[in-house]
This record gives structure tokens, C-alpha cells and sequence, in this order.
């Protein structure tokens, strides 16, 4: 495995996570559901692990303002305009391989 320095490897990690909260962003037709039953997380769970390494350095970032953070817009907002029913099958699914999520 390639190593970098400290600081190299920060900075990448920064533009991997930048670039995936870009790409989540673009794909409005993914629901999170779907990324719950195919990945094991999604863009809540995201913001809950960004809310979360800030409370571990004494920072304080609320739950909705990661959330702002990841969808790029306060989440309610993104509800009204993305998200859609979960399907019988979708929820179903959501049950059986994560039964203490959501």
C-alpha cells in the first residue's frame, strides 16, 4: 500500500469525502433507502459521522447543520423536493438487514 505523509493523506481523504458528498448530491434519484439496503448507509448517516468527529474534537455541529453540510441544502427542503414513498419491498428490505436502523 501506498503510504503519503500526514498531511497528504488528509488532504486526500478531505477531496475523497468532498467528492462523495458532491456525487450524492447529484444523484437525487438515489434515495436513501437504497443506499441503506445496498451500502449500509446513507447521506443521514454521513452527516450523523461528520456530526459525530466534530463533538470528538469539542466542536459543536448539530445533527441538521451536518445535515445542511451533506445535502447541501437544510433537509427538509431536499424531503420535499427528492424523496420519495419507500416501496413495501424497499422498507421490507431496510427490515431484514438493518433491523435496529431507521
Amino acid at each position: 500500500m501506498k503510504s503519503f505523509d500526514a498531511q497528504t493523506t488528509l488532504e486526500l481523504e478531505a477531496a475523497a469525502f468532498r467528492r462523495l458528498v458532491e456525487h450524492l448530491r447529484e444523484r437525487t434519484d438515489v434515495q436513501n433507502i437504497d443506499l441503506m439496503n445496498l451500502a449500509g448507509f446513507c447521506r443521514n448517516c454521513l452527516s450523523n459521522w461528520m456530526a459525530e468527529a466534530a463533538s470528538a474534537k469539542g466542536l459543536a455541529l448539530s445533527k441538521d447543520e451536518a445535515r445542511e453540510i451533506v445535502y447541501g441544502m437544510p433537509y427538509r427542503e431536499w424531503q420535499a423536493k427528492y424523496q420519495k414513498e419507500a416501496t413495501p419491498e424497499q422498507k421490507a428490505a431496510l427490515a431484514k438487514s438493518h433491523p435496529h436502523e431507521h
